[in-house]
């Protein structure tokens, strides 16, 4: 039978207390079988410890202090966010959409920046007279107009629209491009209040002249340009480089019809533009805008 020896400090004279708790219960407390110092609680405490000594040890030669450790107070991430930080090379698909945000080291401090930052700050490095997009209708289908609001006139100077495939619904009409000066609340549509070069008045920018609708013929592709629309004091010029078909047999182009430059007869301030056909809908194709970065 193991015994129990109580050795007192010789040079000692204070007194040695074990209190028993107020129990109508019989409890048993099992020594460790090994040699060395049990440590005492700074408190009385009925809280029982259930880490293992193995996972105690994991602590052993951790030199943190308290506030480095309570930075972890309050943290609500779970396991697999923490490790998205981890430096794996494992990278999803998720969309990117204006609200979302990223993480970035600030000078030493991590922030959370949302991607219209980003996209602001890539906006100021990009050089003078870079072609950098802007927007796009998507693939068309019937639809009577395809308007663009993106002008901005502390980032671009010019703006260049390229169509792909552009048809209308009607058979040999033009396409045009409209101009407003209150974000597109309204457009200039009345005749002569555009100038072309072959036929003077207009109810809009020429883009491209009398399209077919046939099923052997595609419409128009190329490439639409607008100068200045944000200098006030000047006429907004357009300018058309695109091939298209009006029969389902001859690829032709504007140039060779005297289609190809048009004005808005009104020196404003062009915020925002819509494509549409002198008359019917716009059956398919796709529009994309691109803007010339300040010079």
């Amino acid at each position: 039978m193991s015994k129990i020896a109580l050795t007192p400090n010789a040079s000692g004279n204070g007194v040695f207390t074990i209190t028993a708790p107020n129990s109508g219960t019989n409890r048993a407390i099992a020594l460790p079988d090994a040699a060395g110092t049990i440590p005492l609680l700074a408190a009385a405490s009925n809280t029982a410890i259930t880490s293992t000594p193995a996972e105690l040890n994991i602590l052993d030669g951790v030199t943190s202090t308290a506030a480095e450790l309570n930075i972890l107070d309050g943290v609500t991430s779970t396991a697999a966010e923490i490790n998205l930080i981890d430096g794996g090379t494992a990278r999803g698909t998720t969309a990117v959409a204006d609200g979302d945000g990223f993480l970035t080291n600030d000078g030493g401090t991590m922030r959370m920046t949302k991607v219209e930052t980003l996209a602001t700050y890539i906006g100021t490095k990009i050089t003078g007279g870079s072609m950098v997009f802007i927007a796009s209708s998507g693939v068309v289908s019937n639809v009577a107009t395809v308007a663009f609001t993106g002008f901005n006139a502390s980032a671009f100077d010019h703006y260049v629209f390229m169509l792909q495939h552009v048809k209308p619904v009607a058979d040999n009409v033009l396409l045009l491009c409209q101009t407003s000066t209150d974000g597109g609340s309204n457009f200039a549509t009345s005749s002569g209040d555009y100038h072309a070069s072959a036929a003077v008045d207009q109810i809009g920018l020429i883009v491209s002249d009398e399209l077919g609708n046939a099923s052997g013929e595609f419409g128009v592709s190329g490439r639409f340009e607008i100068y200045a629309p944000h200098v006030a004091s000047a006429f907004t010029y357009g300018l058309s480089m695109g091939p298209f078909m009006n029969d389902n047999v001859e690829i032709k182009n504007n140039t060779a019809f005297a289609q190809s430059a048009s004005m808005r007869l009104s020196a404003e301030d062009t915020d925002a533009v819509r494509f549409l056909f002198g008359s019917g809908n716009i059956t398919s194709g796709e529009i994309v805008m691109y803007g010339i970065a300040n010079a």
